[in-house]
């Protein structure tokens, strides 16, 4: 065989040495033998290494966004028992043990909205760090597609 005809499954890069890199199959690499698969392979690793450290980062998020909705549903479910029990009791005269129930249920609905939010922002920045790197390395698209 001509060793300038390099084979990869059924495609051959005519003219191609050992060593250099060569486009494939949907802008995807095909790593040839010899220095140069060894950078891409480093740098593979190093990407696929990227992802994984922000996928870590984007399931701490999704448990601070959990978090969040459970901070945000405890104060309804104080004011429910509150509205369910209100027969049993005059609101006039529990003013100063409901005055300052209200105002920590408030504080934890704004805590909730906030963590939520927060999360929602950051989800979106770590999507977009796993897009960018993605464009950087193309074989990765098609280990990390696009969600749906």
């Amino acid at each position: 065989m001509d060793p300038r005809l390099l084979r990869e499954g059924s495609v051959y890069a005519e003219g191609a040495r050992p060593g250099d890199v060569v486009e494939g199959k949907g802008n995807s690499l095909i790593e040839l033998a010899g220095a140069d698969a060894d950078a891409v392979r480093r740098s593979e690793s190093v990407s696929i290494s990227r992802i994984q450290l922000i996928l870590a980062e984007k399931r701490t998020t999704l448990a601070v966004m959990r978090t969040g909705i459970g901070v945000f549903t405890l104060p309804l479910s104080v004011i429910t028992v509150l509205v369910a029990t209100s027969r049993s009791y005059d609101v006039l005269e529990t003013y100063h043990l409901l005055a300052p129930l209200l105002g920590i249920c408030a504080g934890l609905v704004v805590l909730g909205i906030y963590l939520v939010h927060r999360s929602v922002r950051r989800i979106k920045k770590q999507d977009a760090l796993i897009n960018r790197i993605k464009q950087q390395d193309p074989g990765l698209a098609e280990f990390y597609g696009d969600p749906l």
